[in-house]
């Protein structure tokens, strides 16, 4: 297994940038296809964002295309989730996820076995 440890979340205004990172720890990324999750109070867990193993496929919300980009790094076993022009409906906890399966492409949260606990993005306007 994979253990999942989120950072990088903070308080930032509209238009700015956060990047997130997403350590493993307990076996190397390297088969895992990796994915951002997040959920705003009272609403439900929403795909954010994915990459397949080799790095040379993502997925992305369509509200976030463009502004969000999420790359692997498997030397040092880090996903990361680079920010930019944020919103205020951007506010979220952010998860990562991820799985071992040979699909790529899932959206749907029941789809990963391996979650973090989570760091809070709040962007104000």
């Amino acid at each position: 297994q994979v253990r999942l440890v989120e950072s990088g979340g903070g308080l930032v205004q509209a238009g700015g940038s956060l990047r997130l990172a997403c350590a493993g720890s307990g076996r190397p990324f390297g088969t895992y296809t990796l994915a951002w999750f997040r959920q705003a109070p009272g609403k439900e867990r929403e795909f954010t964002a994915s990459i397949n193993w080799s790095g040379r496929l993502t997925d992305y919300e369509s509200s976030v295309e463009g502004r969000f980009t999420i790359t692997r790094h498997d030397n040092n076993n880090t996903l990361y989730l680079q920010m930019n022009n944020l919103r205020p409906e951007d506010t979220a906890v952010y998860y990562c996820a991820g799985h071992r399966t040979t699909s790529f492409g899932l959206r749907t949260s029941g789809d990963y076995t391996y979650w973090g606990q989570g760091t809070q993005v709040t962007v104000s306007s």
